[in-house]
């Protein structure tokens, strides 16, 4: 039986108080890495944490890898989850989708939520409202 591992490092990180936010994984599956954030922000110690204790599942399910990598997502904290899109409204973001509307595939604006699937952007060219599914990426813009 397979181990289906992003549910296994959602049971564990979410476990322990903390979001999952991306999970990356090496093309051999060698090198893992996981992005953790809590609502306080995260700290080494957080990271020492579930590190240990991904370590012991991983460990336990007899999962074969060289390295992990716990940390925070950062300041330009990748959006993946529809809930993403409607926890940071009001900050900007930069996404891509997939297809181009028109022209263009990227966009940069302030993240107004969503509605009915779609995520809602103003940009400096007015409002627009870009489905969910065909989003590539997105990020927020950090603020210094």
């Amino acid at each position: 039986m397979r181990v289906d591992l992003g549910s296994l490092v959602e049971q564990v990180v979410s476990g322990l108080g903390y979001e999952l936010v991306d999970l990356e994984l090496s093309p051999k599956g060698r090198l893992f890495r996981v992005f953790i954030d809590i609502e306080r922000g995260i700290n080494v110690d957080d990271c020492a944490t579930v590190s240990n204790q991904l370590t012991r599942v991983f460990e336990v399910e007899n999962i074969d890898y060289d390295r992990l990598e716990v940390s925070s997502p950062g300041l330009d904290r990748p959006l993946k989850k529809l809930v993403d899109f409607e926890r940071f409204a009001g900050h900007e973001i930069q996404l891509r989708l997939s297809l181009p509307i028109g022209n263009q595939r990227n966009f940069v604006g302030v993240l107004q939520g969503v509605r009915d699937g779609e995520v809602l952007l103003t940009t400096e060219k007015g409002e627009l409202s870009l489905p969910y599914a065909d989003i590539e990426k997105a990020r927020l813009v950090p603020k210094f």
